[in-house]
């Protein structure tokens, strides 16, 4: 009897403890999401009357009348990509370009170089 106690025991004992693990290991994978979200959006305020003239071109001849309300900027390589906040005929649309005034989908924005 005493050895199905002890068994018992020791099988309650394992259970907790893998689940402690189980716990931690959640923990740290939600760290690494939280980080890895944290470097995909490396986007830094800037002025949207600092934009590259190549930006400003693009965004007048596509999309002629909408004015850009915000801009963002992060280095891509050797390549700046802008984010920028549009007002389009009262609507809000958030567009990405890069610094050959090229745009962008948002996807393009987020690979990492090899």
């Amino acid at each position: 009897m005493k050895k199905f106690v002890l068994s018992m025991m020791t099988m309650g004992a394992m259970f907790f403890a893998t689940q402690n693990v189980q716990a931690q290991v959640e923990e740290i994978e939600e760290e690494i999401e939280t980080e890895v979200e944290v470097e995909q959006e490396e986007f830094a305020s800037v002025d949207v009357m600092e934009l590259p003239q190549a930006v400003k071109d693009a965004l007048m001849t596509d999309y002629n009348g909408a004015v850009a309300s915000e801009a963002w900027v992060k280095n891509k390589g050797d390549k700046k990509i802008y984010k920028l906040k549009l007002d389009v005929k009262g609507e809000t649309e958030k567009v990405y370009i890069d610094q050959d005034g090229k745009w962008l989908e948002k996807e393009d924005t987020e690979e990492t170089e090899e």
